[in-house]
Order: C-alpha cells, then sequence, then structure tokens
C-alpha cells in the first residue's frame, strides 16, 4: 500500500445556470495568447447536445480512454504501445481543427471607418487564421438553451445509448448545463500515450500536467484522453491541459474557475487513494463502484498509519478529513463521476441535476411529503433518469436514482422541520436527520472555507518538481517562463 494525496472537485449542477463565467475567467488567465483561441481548458456544455469538440463522448471514432482486454488486463483503447508507435506521425483519432471551431474574429475597422449612409455596416466574422470571410459554423458551447437541438441535441452520443425516447420538440424537451475541465485522473490514459513522456502526474497532489519541453507534438495525448481535455497549440504544435490552476492551489487557494463561478457551485479538497490499487481498480467489473473504492477512509486508523508512514504531511491529512469531495462523494454519496467506464478513475465529479421534483410530485397526483410518491416521480422526471445513467454512472440507473433521492430528502427534510412536522425523509435513504442536515448545509448555506479545503504546498515535497518551470514557456502567455538558452 501506498496512500498518496490527490486534489479533487465536485460541482454541483443543480446550481449551474450555464454564464460562463468560468470559462471566461480561466480563458482570460490561461489562454488569452495567439495559437490557442480554440482551446478552453473549462467550458460549459448544455445537455442533450454535442459537447466540445463535437461528440467527444463517441469513443467509437476516437477510441480514447482504457479497456480490459480477454485476459482481463488493462490496455488503452488505441492500442498497444507498437500498434500506436506505428502511427505516430499520422493520428486519426485526434480531433481537427473543424471538430473544434475555427477561431473567428470580426472585421471592426469597417464598423469604424465606414462612410456615412443610409446603411448599417456590417462587421463580417474574419477567419482568425487565415484572414478572410468566413461563416461561422460551430462553437464551444452551440447547443446553449437549446439552440438548433433538432440538428445538434439528437446527435447526442449518450441519446443514442439509451431506451427511453427523448422528445426534442420545445415543450417536451430537458436541458442541464455541464460545467467541463480536465479530469486529473488517478489513471490518466493521456500520460499512458504519451511517447516523449511529456504528460505527467505530480507527485504531491494528483495534479496532470503537460511538460512544454518535452512535448514533441505528436498529438498521442489528445486522442487517448477520453475527455478531449488535451489541445494542441495550434502555432507552438505542443500539448496544453488545465492545470487545475495549481499555483494558486500551492498556495492554498481555489481555481480561478471555482472562484468566479457565479453559483457557487464547485468544491475543492483533498483524496486519499492506494497508489498501488489504482491498476487493479481500473480494471474492475463495476467502474462506478471502483471510483468509489479508490477513495480511502480519511478517518480509517489504518489508512491513517499507511499514511503517516508514507510522509502524508499531518496538515494534508487534515485537510483530507475535512474534505468536502469525500463528504459528497463517499459519505453521502450524492456525487457521481463522469463516464466512469472510460476507466480512468476522474476526480472531477458531479451532482446530478434534480428536477422540480417536490412540484413535479403534485403535478402527478401524488403527495409532496410522502417517501414513496417521492421516489416514483424520481423514476419519471423530465429529465430521463437513464440518461443521467449513460453520463454519470456507467449506466447504473440505481446509482443515479439514490443521489436524486437523497437530494430530494433534505429538501423534504428542511422543510418539514421549518413548518414543525415529522417526516420520515431520512429513515427512507437510510439516513439520519444529521446526515441530511449536514448535506444540506454543505450544498446551501457553506462557507467558502467549507467548500473549499486546500492545504498549503510543502517546499519539501515540491522540490522534486522544482526543475520543471510551469507555465507555458512559449507564446507570451499567462505563466510563461524564460530559461537558459531560450528567447
Amino acid at each position: 500500500m501506498k496512500i498518496m494525496a490527490q486534489m479533487a472537485m465536485v460541482m454541483n449542477l443543480d446550481k449551474c445556470i450555464g454564464c460562463a463565467t468560468c470559462s471566461v475567467t480561466c480563458k482570460q488567465t490561461w489562454t488569452n495568447r495567439d495559437g490557442v483561441e480554440h482551446i478552453w481548458f473549462n467550458n460549459v456544455e448544455t445537455n442533450p447536445g454535442v459537447g466540445y469538440p463535437a461528440r467527444w463522448e463517441d469513443q467509437r471514432r476516437w477510441r480514447g480512454g482504457w479497456r480490459v482486454d480477454q485476459s482481463g488486463r488493462l490496455c488503452l483503447r488505441q492500442g498497444n504501445k507498437a500498434e500506436r508507435l506505428a502511427r505516430i506521425f499520422n493520428n486519426p483519432e485526434a480531433p481537427s481543427l473543424d471538430d473544434y471551431y475555427e477561431p473567428a474574429t470580426y472585421d471592426y475597422q469597417r464598423l469604424i471607418k465606414a462612410p456615412l449612409t443610409g446603411l448599417t455596416p456590417v462587421a463580417r466574422p474574419l477567419s482568425a487564421i487565415t484572414g478572410e470571410p468566413m461563416a461561422i459554423k460551430f462553437g464551444p458551447n452551440w447547443d446553449d438553451d437549446l439552440g438548433g437541438s433538432a440538428l445538434w441535441a439528437a446527435r447526442d452520443p449518450d441519446l443514442e445509448a439509451i431506451a427511453t425516447k427523448v422528445e426534442l420538440a420545445f415543450e417536451q424537451s430537458f436541458m442541464f448545463h455541464l460545467p467541463r475541465i480536465c479530469e486529473h485522473c488517478l489513471n490518466p490514459a493521456c500520460v499512458a500515450a504519451c511517447p516523449s513522456g511529456a504528460m505527467f502526474k505530480r507527485v504531491e497532489d494528483g495534479i496532470v500536467l503537460a511538460d512544454q519541453d518535452k512535448c514533441r507534438g505528436f498529438r498521442m495525448c489528445v486522442s487517448a484522453c477520453p475527455y478531449k481535455k488535451v489541445y494542441m497549440n495550434r502555432l507552438t504544435g505542443k500539448a496544453e491541459k488545465c492545470t487545475f490552476c495549481f499555483p494558486r492551489i500551492e498556495e492554498g487557494q481555489e481555481t480561478v474557475c471555482s472562484e468566479t463561478c457565479v453559483g457557487r457551485l464547485r468544491y475543492i479538497g483533498v483524496i486519499l487513494y492506494d497508489r498501488d490499487a489504482v491498476g487493479a481498480l481500473a480494471a474492475a467489473d463495476n467502474p462506478l463502484a471502483a471510483c468509489r473504492s479508490a477513495m480511502l477512509d480519511p478517518h480509517d486508523p489504518g489508512v491513517i498509519a499507511a499514511a503517516k508512514s508514507d510522509g502524508l504531511p499531518s496538515d494534508w491529512l487534515d485537510a483530507a478529513q475535512a474534505s468536502p469531495i469525500y463528504e459528497l462523494a463517499i459519505r453521502q454519496l450524492v456525487a457521481l463521476p463522469l463516464h466512469p467506464e472510460y476507466r480512468t478513475l476522474p476526480m472531477v465529479w458531479y451532482i446530478p441535476p434534480l428536477s422540480p421534483l417536490l412540484e413535479a410530485t403534485g403535478a402527478m397526483g401524488g403527495d409532496d411529503t410522502d417517501a414513496d410518491d417521492i421516489a416514483a416521480t424520481v423514476t419519471a422526471m423530465r429529465i430521463p433518469l437513464d440518461y443521467l445513467a449513460q453520463l454519470f454512472a456507467a449506466g447504473d440507473q440505481a446509482a443515479v436514482a439514490g443521489s436524486l433521492m437523497r437530494l430530494a430528502a433534505v429538501r423534504q427534510h428542511m422543510r418539514a422541520r421549518s413548518l414543525g412536522r415529522d417526516d420520515s425523509a431520512a429513515e427512507a435513504v437510510g439516513a439520519s436527520p444529521e446526515d441530511l442536515e449536514r448535506l444540506y448545509h454543505l450544498l446551501a448555506v457553506a462557507k467558502r472555507s467549507d467548500r473549499f479545503v486546500i492545504p498549503k504546498a510543502h517546499h519539501e515535497s515540491t522540490a522534486q518538481v522544482a526543475a520543471w518551470a510551469g507555465g507555458c514557456p512559449v507564446g507570451g502567455g499567462p505563466g510563461a517562463t524564460r530559461r537558459k538558452g531560450r528567447a
């Protein structure tokens, strides 16, 4: 057993309004320079929809993530090392610019210098690559607010995989927003696929980064990542990705996307895991159960003793014990991983969106104070249960229903307490009233210190990676560094 610490995040989708403030602030901080116009370390997608890049979930095309072969061994979907090296200069599984979008600007000078006429001047879109006029056909959230749903939402790979017939007519449709960043997986496929060793996972906090000096632009990391959260800078040919704002994390501060989130829907904390068990968990028959099993109980005496023996700092152990991630994902079982079937053991989890459940229960003729009626409504929500299960639980509808039932129980219990009524909400979901009130506090009224439990980095543990300066050493963007022999 080798106990390691991992920074992780949970997002509460009930609170996301799709404002994309997180995306804008992330882009201004990390990708505000030439060559990265199409790169969104943080993007907010609207589901159902094709996502960004287009249909990123279609692993029949992209062959991202891991699979278990006939002998039970874990291997990359892209093939073994020899197969990957054989096509190292011809990588058909890597998305093209069309799968993202052609960066555009506008002819603002036409507006400024247009002569006085009776017609209104128009700023035509111009390609940021060629400078020629172009038609904008796609973008990082083309599905927002069901725009063009008949053409775009119908192409959602998750809709194709469910048995429930989903009506895309506006009156009968559903939607929710899905913010996405790099998953900083325990078993990252991008790291395993990189031929030059440029992709690596930090020892001290598990953040996955790309070493710009070592990157040779083979794009194998882009293909191998099933979430398509590794990008190529079109000017430098180097891989770039979400850094989990590690300079801020090292100082005990939350990520930029978390700090600027309007809905306060993000939680960051430390989880503990056994490095030696990662391979077996990634190859397990039940991917969702494996993701949950990967998070060790920070209060377990055996885990505590092993962590101390492995040199985990005491303040990091304290942070793991106060982690909102472990509370939401394991103790309360309301947070779920995004596509655990990719077998990367992702570390950005989601609380699934809860439809206006109590109102819907009454509208269906049920009693919105009765746990059985609420449970029946969960299975008939406007957002199909099997759609959420495809997205967050590898098809396990019971896991999603359990999460939604506990979220509904919190509302039912708190309303009953406010009105001085007795209720059976906690008992119906196998929880205590204290459990539900703790969950209410965390989801509804938690302070910043409750949502972000981030210990500072220890210089004695980060010295081993001090040779890597971090950031983006080319292009003059944020985090740019100058090294000896480099202009």
